[in-house]
């Protein structure tokens, strides 16, 4: 059974806030004590430098950043986390991402899309102040994503045409250069995916109308005291269509607290009432963190040693899977024709993996020498994804690899190891840069 992956990320832009903390943090820490699920969270520093150009906040926010997520219970044990720009390959896929999307699909996108509308409307030049950073972000996102194959992606509602945009990134290189990327799907949260602000609109740092997710106790109550509600009195009823402060309360509240807020809508609660209900509301989930994060940031170089361990982590995962991507876009190594004896009808003469199903309804694999002779053969394999699980991996690491797989495969009779060596280093030449 294949193990699902979950990817997601924040851009190190900011402090990060309750609505990041409901619309990816929580979801995200939850999906990773799954059984039968391995997460990737990581701090999008790459993407913070299309808005930000300050390098000090950047810094910092990375730092609090990864002690949120740390604070929230991510435990880096059993997920891998880190930070994007320690991970060379993620820029390296952008690139090859680049060349099989349609320049049409980015138009499209919603953040360009805005940025043209205004400037339209101010009547200047529709690209004026829009970066090519801004306008190829989305590529960047599906980079991201792709790099790992992650199967589900926690986004909010306004982020799910960037998952589309990764889906359609899959499909193109998959179709050009053969099954290698998984096509992702969002998820989503409906009551929280998109958490208000003070002001009603999205919860965004762009908006400075955030409530910091580890503000001290006294600035939460402080915020959420700020939110804007309209004018009726008490006793008068109130609705909780449309208001910011009860989808706040909705956002941490279980389905009986929500129910019983709404009924002291309905019944005229005074908005100095609710706003102190909704206040320790949050600061009851909140609070238990809120320590372990202050301590976090106080001991930086512990962070960046868990950043270090994660990126050894995910780069064990990126640099075999670029190296796969690399050689089937044929960016490949020139001297390998010196490693090969023969050549047939002007094909170079390959050994070669033959997979194949048996009557017994069983999938095998067997590996044939350039010469034709027969150097490993396989035990059975429920499915052909398993047996080819196990042909990548001997592919991508060779000995080291069968090592490994002893259990499920064997060299053939009288064949000496030093000839499936050669054979498995012919291979994993093929696939070097």
């Amino acid at each position: 059974m294949s193990i699902e992956r979950f990817l997601t990320g924040i851009t190190t832009s900011g402090t990060p806030h309750l609505g990041n903390y409901v619309g990816s943090i929580r979801p995200a820490v939850r999906a990773s004590l799954r059984s039968g699920v391995t997460s990737f969270y990581f701090l999008a520093d790459y993407h913070a430098l299309i808005k930000v150009d300050e390098p000090a906040l950047i810094q910092r926010s990375t730092l609090e950043i990864a002690a949120s997520w740390l604070a929230a219970g991510l435990d880096p044990q059993r997920v891998v986390f880190y930070r994007q720009s320690d991970i060379p390959e993620i820029p390296e896929l952008t690139w090859l991402l680049t060349c099989v999307l349609g320049k049409g699909v980015l138009n499209r996108a919603h953040a360009y899309k805005a940025a043209v509308d205004k400037n339209t409307g101010a009547g200047t030049d529709p690209d004026a102040d829009v970066s090519a950073g801004l306008f190829m972000y989305p590529v960047l996102m599906g980079a991201d994503i792709l790099m790992f194959n992650a199967h589900k992606v926690p986004v909010g509602r306004d982020q799910v045409q960037h998952i589309e945009m990764a889906r359609d990134m899959a499909h193109s290189f998959n179709h050009r250069y053969g099954e290698h990327f998984v096509a992702p799907d969002a998820v989503i949260e409906d009551n929280v995916a998109t958490l208000p602000g003070l002001d009603g609109r999205k919860m965004s740092k762009s908006y400075n109308n955030t409530i910091p997710l580890f503000a001290p106790r006294a600035q939460l109550q402080k915020l959420i005291t700020s939110i804007v509600t309209d004018s009726r009195a008490p006793g008068q009823p109130k609705s909780t269509e449309g208001s910011a402060l009860f989808q706040i309360y909705q956002a941490f509240a279980s389905a009986a607290e929500s129910d019983a807020l709404r009924q002291a809508f309905a019944d005229g609660i005074a908005w100095g009432d609710a706003k102190q209900i909704v206040f320790e509301r949050i600061d009851q989930e909140i609070a238990p963190m809120r320590a372990c994060y202050l301590a976090l940031l106080d001991d930086p170089a512990k962070i960046e040693t868990i950043l270090r361990t994660g990126a050894q982590k995910a780069r064990a995962i990126a640099t075999p899977f670029m190296t796969q991507l690399r050689h089937s876009v044929g960016l490949r190594n020139l001297a390998l024709a010196d490693l090969l004896a023969s050549t047939k009808a002007g094909r170079v003469l390959l050994p070669v993996f033959k997979q194949y199903r048996e009557p017994d309804g069983q999938f095998y694999f067997k590996l044939i020498g350039a010469s034709g002779q027969l150097l490993l053969q396989s035990k059975a394999f429920a499915s052909p994804k398993a047996a080819g699980q196990a042909i990548a991996d001997l592919q991508a690491r060779g000995l080291t690899a069968l090592t490994e797989l002893a259990h499920l495969v064997k060299p053939a009779d009288a064949v000496p190891e030093s000839d499936i060596a050669a054979a498995l280093q012919t291979l994993m030449a093929a696939k070097a840069r």
